[in-house]
């Protein structure tokens, strides 16, 4: 399996979902996408049934990556917010997502706490602090695979110029990919594609701030990696909700007219195969 960088050097254009769980993301790994992609407000809200607004923890976020890493094949990018806190945590960050497996370690320029990223009230700190933060997360790696995803949530305080700015300024400061939060147009997608010369990530979320662009019309571009971080999510909820309202109308649950997985499929996805090849070979006379 070659990895993201290899990709990347190769001009492979990358399309990610968002993966958040097990189910998740065992189920787009099976899926001929390039990478996945480790979603912060998926894990936030899964895992912690909490806001994507800075609760979660470095202990948190890094043990969910090591998961996804660990159980799925395709290289893995992974939210890592603020770096959770200053510069020595920058850096333990990177290490620590680095160890668990994750191949591309987004960090961005927000304040701590954070916020999402297609949500209002977001503030960043200063150009001369956010490019220190991307020195210390690109001196700490460790890998030669191992890649910077250097966020800048600027557009929607600063405008766009600082953004683009910021996103130039990262990569003289060692960031290997650029990730311009929330352009409002799609002029503003084309300005920032012919206006940094470096790996380029969109980030494509549905009724968010950002239209939506499809993958190809990105790649033209100059967007090298989209990533749809609630392709998962939003349409689980959705089923989730309707299987459950259909088991309260009905008293059944397996009738439902909606996309589903048999048992025989769940078992498959989770590796029961396995467990029951090893007790069979090990099982006591």
């Amino acid at each position: 399996m070659k990895t993201l960088r290899e990709k990347l050097q190769a001009g492979v254009p990358v399309v990610a979902p968002g993966v958040y769980d097990m189910f998740s993301a065992r189920i787009a790994d099976r899926m001929p996408f390039e990478a996945l992609y480790m979603t912060g407000y998926g894990i936030s809200g899964s895992y912690l049934g909490v806001a994507d607004a800075g609760i979660a923890t470095y202990t948190d976020m890094v043990s969910r990556a090591g998961t996804i890493a660990k159980g799925t094949s395709k290289p893995l990018m992974a939210d890592a917010d603020t770096g959770y806190g200053g510069l020595l945590n920058v850096h333990h960050t990177v290490r620590g997502y680095e160890a668990a497996g994750v191949q591309a370690i987004q960090i961005e320029d927000q304040e701590n706490p954070k916020k999402c990223g297609h949500t209002p009230n977001r503030r960043v700190v200063s150009r001369k602090d956010a490019i220190r933060r991307i020195e210390v997360a690109a001196s700490a790696k460790t890998k030669d695979q191992t890649l910077i995803i250097a966020r800048t949530d600027s557009r929607s305080s600063l405008g766009l110029d600082e953004a683009i700015a910021r996103g130039k300024d990262f990569l003289k400061a060692g960031a290997d990919i650029v990730f311009v939060e929330s352009p409002e147009t799609e002029d503003e997608f084309k300005k920032i594609g012919e206006s940094i010369d470096g790996w380029l990530f969109a980030n494509m979320v549905p009724s968010g701030r950002s239209p939506e662009v499809d993958a190809k019309t990105l790649h033209k571009w100059g967007f090298d990696i989209v990533i749809h971080p609630a392709a998962g999510m939003m349409y689980a909820c959705g089923v989730l909700q309707a299987s459950y309202e259909h088991l309260l109308a009905t008293g059944k649950s397996g009738d439902a007219a909606l996309p589903k997985y048999d048992m025989a499929q769940l078992h498959n996805l989770m590796g029961f195969e396995e467990v029951w090849a090893f007790e069979k070979k090990w099982a006591e006379d």
